[in-house]
């Protein structure tokens, strides 16, 4: 395969006796650029690679790492086209820059499928140039040669390692036209490769946010308002007299008190009292009164129209509805929010700590002390997990705030209570479907109205199997509340799927039919005649189907009761197969077959945890998640009374992949979406009590 397309920055340096390539991986769409000549600055790099004389490949990767793996399948790919030993390669992170990466966050399940073709042209454009560099040497052709774990092999045996042709190739112009490797030939890529900060995890050796430690920093903790009140005053008296307090200072409706240590804030704390406004706050009545205010209005948006589905419901022989509710959750991530800024006298802003979105973060300061974007230097640290909740920027704003206001560098610290108490959440959401049924079973309508508090639009219109049903109505209405919500592991689908699945399995039932043959048949009717707008590709869809019930044994395991889902998100394509038992009169999910095709795997491990670890996160939230409100305020705010799924609740997982060769999708959120439905419909086989509401009441 060959690639002409100049979709990105290449530059060549000498710099301490190593050869560096750098490569800015997310050009978009294959804008074109020139090739440009720079000097690599000490500590500071673009997306590239190094190659130092004794062989040592140093590469930077550039998006920050949650748990995904990122910082891993990178520098595969580069590594697998580069045609080295992978034992050979370091991996560091790379701190946020702006002049060189764009798309530097993690969210989305898009890394991949972003950066898929610059990855590789970064390898192979590097190891043509060490056969350049090989066959100048030598004095053969170029087309003679051929490489292996970081070697240059000649036609007469001969051999040099990359860092013996470092000085020739870095004097070698960049080739604008490369071949890549073919996939019998990877050595790398769809094998299982370690992840590169295992060994540092385990041993206690990366610098979480809440290990940061500068000179002069203070540590702060902020009191919040419950959600909608304003403050009225606070009492800090008591907090001041007390040893290691700095200051108690206010801003934006919070109190913040700074101290030299974690535990002397933490006991001021306890002193402060605050007084806020009094008010119609946010509780589980008000969201209750807004869900049913939201399926009755006539001011919803129609997202979706095809056919006419009112005069295809009132000719239907039967007709299938059914109402699921969730309520908000908690991210939960086992390091709570914290972040570090300094700004600085000179006008400089230093940032620090755990974000997916650096650069986001960046400009939000920025804007919020008014200066330049470039006067704020942004350093990434490990993150103890993050689900979407560190796409938010509240955390470095009220460092930078904070900072700004005590002119002192600060590190402001959440407690558990605060991270599950002060949102960012999972909107809660009530779905409304309706099907009309022909004579014969088939379904000729459907509907589904969705209402979410702080959802947006809570319904995804053209997901299956819209585009298999001649007549649609897909409504949506937001309620909006002053509770704070935001991204969640695969947002809106994360429920949806689940409400869509359990759905489809009572169609099926009404109907008399199997519900893997039903989707069969619509996924053949969407690929032959689809209706309207379709966003997901049918063969992808049915093959995934079909490998699920194949491997898990659809309807021959004795005394086993099963659920099928399947679902379409992030480019991905994921189906599942529950498997539940009765175990002392009560049903257990024992285990789950799940088939994905997330295009070419890149690190087979870690397609598999990302698999596996959607499944379990999926099936513990459904089962036990759920947030309270009483005026304003949210409980419980600790796992003591917030149930996750625990190990011995957790089924065993058999992960398969399909093999196409086909671009990588996304990986880390897709898994997510079938768990519910699949678990909800196996625990219907089981008992037959239909599941209409998170957490589960069983």
């Amino acid at each position: 395969m060959k690639s002409t397309r100049r979709s990105f920055i290449q530059k060549t340096a000498l710099f301490s006796g190593a050869f560096c390539l750098g490569f800015d991986w997310f050009q978009a769409n294959g804008k074109e650029v020139s090739m440009v000549q720079t000097t690599m600055e000490s500590g500071r790099f673009n997306a590239f690679l190094a190659i130092d004389p004794s062989g040592k490949i140093i590469l930077y990767s550039p998006n920050p790492e949650i748990g995904q793996g990122i910082k891993t399948a990178f520098p595969v790919v580069v590594a697998e086209e580069l045609d080295v030993d992978w034992k050979d390669v370091e991996v560091r992170q790379a701190n946020l820059d702006t002049q060189n990466f764009e798309r530097q966050l993690t969210g989305g399940s898009g890394a991949l499928k972003h950066s898929w073709e610059r990855l590789r042209k970064a390898g192979a454009t590097a190891r043509k140039m060490f056969v350049q560099a090989a066959a100048q040497t030598w004095n053969v052709d170029a087309s003679t040669c051929k490489t292996s774990k970081g070697f240059v092999l000649g036609p007469k045996g001969q051999k040099a390692s990359y860092g013996s042709l470092v000085a020739i190739a870095s004097k070698l112009p960049v080739p604008t036209e490369v071949t890549y490797k073919n996939r019998k030939d990877y050595q790398i890529i769809g094998k299982r490769t370690k992840g590169v900060d295992n060994q540092s995890v385990v041993t206690g050796k990366p610098v979480f946010g809440l290990d940061i430690e500068k000179p002069g920093m203070v540590i702060a903790q902020i009191i919040r308002p419950p959600f909608g009140a304003t403050l009225k005053s606070f009492d800090a008296a008591d907090a001041l007299k007390m040893p290691g307090i700095v200051d108690v200072v206010s801003f934006k409706n919070k109190v913040a008190i700074v101290g030299k240590s974690t535990w002397e804030v933490m006991k001021a704390r306890g002193t402060v009292s605050c007084k806020y406004n009094s008010g119609d706050f946010d509780s589980d009545s008000t969201h209750q009164k807004w869900f049913d205010e939201g399926m009755k209005t006539d001011k919803a948006t129609v997202q979706r129209k095809d056919g006419d589905f009112a005069a295809a419901l009132a000719r239907s022989a039967k007709v299938v509805e059914a109402t699921y509710e969730c309520p908000f959750i908690s991210h939960s991530p086992m390091e709570p929010m914290n972040f570090f800024a300094d700004v600085r006298a000179d006008g400089t802003v230093l940032l620090a700590g755990p974000t997916q979105v650096p650069q986001s973060a960046q400009k939000a300061v920025a804007s919020l002390l008014k200066i330049d974007e470039k006067k704020v230097e942004v350093e990434l640290s490990k993150m103890g997990g993050g689900f979407g909740r560190r796409l938010n920027n509240d955390f470095a704003l009220d460092a930078a705030e904070l900072s700004s206001i005590i002119k002192k560098p600060v590190k402001v610290m959440w407690t558990r209570e605060d991270d599950m108490g002060g949102g960012i959440y999972r909107p809660a959401a009530r779905y409304h479907f309706k099907a009309g049924l022909d004579a014969s079973g088939n379904m000729i309508a459907f509907y589904l109205r969705g209402v979410g508090i702080n959802a947006g639009n809570a319904t995804r219109q053209d997901n299956f199997p819209v585009g298999a049903i001649e007549n649609v109505l897909v409504e949506s209405v937001n309620q909006v509340s002053a509770v704070t919500t935001g991204p969640w592991r695969a947002p809106i689908t994360n429920f949806l799927g689940y409400a869509e699945q359990a759905f489809l399995d009572e169609v099926a039932e009404a109907g008399g039919k199997d519900p893997v043959q039903m989707r069969l048949d619509w996924l053949a009717r969407a690929k032959s005649n689809p209706v309207g707008k379709i966003t997901y590709e049918p063969d992808r869809f049915i093959e995934v189907i079909k490998q699920a019930a194949e491997k898990s044994n659809w309807k021959k395991k004795p005394g086993i009761y099963q659920g099928f889902s399947v679902y379409f998100s992030h480019l991905s394509y994921v189906a599942q197969v529950a498997d539940a038992q009765m175990v002392d009169g009560k049903a257990k999910i024992t285990h789950v077959t799940a088939v994905t095709d997330c295009g070419e795997v890149v690190n087979l491990s870690g397609a598999e945890n990302q698999i596996k670890g959607a499944i379990i996160d999926g099936m513990g939230h459904a089962l036990f998640a759920k947030l309270r409100f009483n005026d304003g305020v949210a409980s419980p705010t600790n796992f003591n009374g917030y149930r996750l799924i625990k190990g011995n609740e957790i089924p065993t997982i058999n992960a398969y992949f399909v093999d196409n060769g086909i671009e990588p999708t996304g990986l880390g959120e897709p898994a997510l979406p079938p768990t519910g439905g699949s678990i909800a419909n196996a625990l219907y086989a089981a008992t037959k009590k239909r599941l209409y509401k998170q957490p589960f009441e069983v």
